[in-house]
């Protein structure tokens, strides 16, 4: 029997037996990432090739996320999980098929990368508007913090878990283990009664068409003006910064001579930061004015990345260390920025909204990869690093000066207050 959030006065029982079952998934999902990623890098030695296989793993977001959410706003969010991880289960278990009977090629990660994509832009956004109408509003922050907190161990112990895997067993049985932490995490959901969001009507009371409603998700976007310029910022950050962590394993090999076993030291090293910032905006939340986190989150990240590009060949320590200072930025930046939607956003328009932001911010990474991979070949990592971590910081210092953006809470709290008397856009 699902236990229900109504039956119990406990909110936290139900949200962390399925916040658990996810762990297992995502533990298992970074052991295969990591042990799929080396194997290409080791077989290739190519940025083009690495940098194609991030493409394929947004292009998903890109292009169909927008629809994605769509369908998740008007679907039940339970069965979206359930269908989404038993997906990316069966492909894993082709996966550990092809290595398993030796006939595993490149061309067959590339789809393999874009199906478990395919997956995560339905599951995603399914949890994280599930997570608003299962928490409390004022535990949202807390519970960001959590979450980036979890992205830090899984960051952390997943590479090292994956070269440990490596080690011991062959290739197909570390895609095993990803099977069978998605069977876990299914289980998980359907222990649990899931919330969906009560629709709101459309003007003659009828059914809106998806096309409508997808419109509505980039009308609440744009009509807030500050969330609209971070987004933008966001877009040309990405575009710079996606390369810089696409192409890690290449830095590791070429730049410090390093293999599997380094590679993992500096995922993990970013992996602890990524656990100390979140412990850190767990308990502190950051500063009172949000957009001072987000601003000053921004320009930090910048610092931390000119660090990683002048990291000495020779001091693989300074490069791990740079990579904990991203760690510890990052879920700033990330948590306080994914609380102040989930408080602020309609519960029937949260789907929608979120695959939006992640779309158009996914795009610039897009295009980014598109060309990263030659233009690494040609200039050279470390430039591209450096150049990251100087548009990262000056766009930060920039937006203090940008009024709009220093009253997003004052904004989003409007927002909040208007939706309610939303006319519903017409087709």
């Amino acid at each position: 029997m699902a236990i229900g959030i109504k039956s119990s006065n406990n909110w936290k029982l139900p949200f962390f037996t399925i916040w658990t079952g996810q762990i297992f998934s995502l533990v298992g999902t970074a052991i295969g990432r990591f042990a799929l990623i080396w194997w290409l890098t080791d077989l290739t030695g190519s940025a083009t090739v690495l940098a194609g296989s991030s493409l394929l793993s947004i292009a998903p977001r890109v292009f169909l996320g927008p629809l994605a959410g769509v369908v998740i706003d008007r679907s039940n969010r339970k069965k979206i999980m359930i269908l989404a991880d038993a997906f990316t289960g069966l492909v894993s278990l082709w996966l550990a098929y092809l290595f398993w009977s030796g006939s595993m090629a490149v061309w067959h990660v590339y789809v393999v990368i874009f199906a478990r994509s395919l997956g995560s832009i339905f599951h995603g956004p399914a949890m994280t508007a599930s997570t608003s109408l299962m928490v409390p509003e004022g535990q949202l922050s807390r519970v960001a913090g959590m979450n980036q907190t979890l992205e830090g161990i899984l960051s952390f112990l997943g590479p090292a878990l994956g070269a440990i895997a490596l080690e011991l067993i062959p290739l197909h049985s570390v895609m095993l283990i990803d099977v069978g932490t998605a069977l876990l995490a299914i289980l998980s959901l359907f222990l649990i009664a899931v919330p969906n969001p009560a629709r709101k009507p459309s003007e003659n009371g009828e059914k809106t068409s998806m096309w409508i409603e997808l419109k509505q998700g980039f009308q609440y976007i744009l009509s807030w003006k500050g969330m609209a310029i971070f987004l933008g910022m966001a877009m040309s950050i990405n575009f710079m910064l996606t390369p810089t962590f696409s192409l890690m394993p290449l830095l590791v090999k070429q730049e410090f001579l390093g293999g599997a076993p380094e590679l993992a030291m500096l995922e993990s090293a970013s992996g602890i930061g990524l656990l100390v910032g979140g412990l850190l905006l767990s308990v502190w939340g950051g500063f009172r004015k949000k957009a001072l986190t987000l601003l000053s989150g921004t320009a930090m990240l910048g610092v931390a990345i000119l660090a990683l590009g002048v990291a000495p060949a020779s001091a693989f320590w300074f490069a791990i260390a740079s990579s904990v200072f991203i760690g510890v930025i990052l879920p700033f930046v990330n948590g306080t920025i994914g609380a102040m939607l989930q408080a602020t956003i309609a519960p029937e328009l949260q789907g929608r909204v979120f695959t939006v932001t992640n779309s158009l911010s996914s795009a610039m990474s897009l295009l980014s990869l598109a060309v990263a991979g030659p233009i690494a070949d040609t200039v050279g990592l470390r430039t591209m690093i450096i150049a990251s971590g100087v548009v990262c910081l000056l766009e930060g210092l920039f937006g203090f000066l940008v009024p709009a953006l220093m009253g997003m809470e004052e904004q989003a709290q409007q927002m909040k207050k208007s939706y309610a008397e939303m006319v519903p856009v017409k087709g």
